[in-house]
């Protein structure tokens, strides 16, 4: 956010980047430890690769939030960190992961934001504490009956909590037109519908926000 002191000489882009390195390696190296394990690892190496030129207890340091996924032959495992999603098809249907704390907080300006995130009653997020992966969502599926999975940033998911559409929806568009089809109908949806980005008790929601997604086929 411009004009915000992070205590940090990096910025989100930087830490994106890092934090995915790490998450890699991880996940590569290590397949018997669980997801908010391999997380929390990650985390840890972030901290560290600030180099001591941060202050890693300011509040508004850069953080991320974190969808990944995990094959294990037989299952696969997931795991969501705020408000990111991850959305599964199966036998049984469509199934969206959500980490919806963001959407429960006392307050929403800029100083509220800071003091809840990492806290109990607040949200959590990957920053400076390797203790967030322990309050991330987690779970598995039987990978036998899986059809496709997504993993999407809010700015993606949009599509369904604001413009509308049903996962089912955003899964036939992927796969008819391609995952940037995803995002090019989100943009669209807010040069021509500002209007439905509204939620009970707060201010307008910005016209766009960050839209990444990932989509796997089985």
């Amino acid at each position: 956010m411009p004009g915000l002191d992070t205590g940090c000489v990096h910025d989100p882009v930087w830490l994106v980047r890092a934090l995915g390195c790490f998450l890699t390696e991880a996940l590569t190296d290590n397949q018997s430890s669980g997801l908010d394990g391999i997380l929390a690892a990650a985390i840890d190496r972030l901290r560290h690769h600030h180099g001591g030129r941060c202050d890693l207890t300011n509040p508004h340091s850069p953080s991320s939030t974190v969808a990944m996924v995990r094959d294990r032959g037989d299952r696969v495992d997931y795991l969501v960190l705020c408000d990111s999603s991850v959305v599964y098809e199966n036998a049984e249907g469509i199934t969206a992961v959500h980490d919806d704390r963001t959407d429960h907080l006392p307050a929403y300006d800029r100083h509220a934001v800071a003091q809840l995130r990492n806290r109990p009653g607040g949200f959590w997020v990957a920053s400076t504490d390797p203790a967030a992966a322990a309050e991330a969502v987690t779970g598995s599926v039987r990978r036998a009956g899986l059809r496709r999975m997504l993993l999407c940033t809010d700015g993606a998911s949009r599509l369904t909590e604001f413009f509308r559409l049903g996962w089912a929806d955003v899964f036939e568009l992927a796969e008819r037109s391609g995952p940037r089809a995803i995002i090019d109908t989100v943009r669209a949806y807010e040069m021509s519908h500002p209007e439905l980005l509204v939620k009970p008790g707060r201010r307008p929601l910005k016209r766009h926000d960050d839209a990444t997604l990932a989509l796997l086929s089985y």
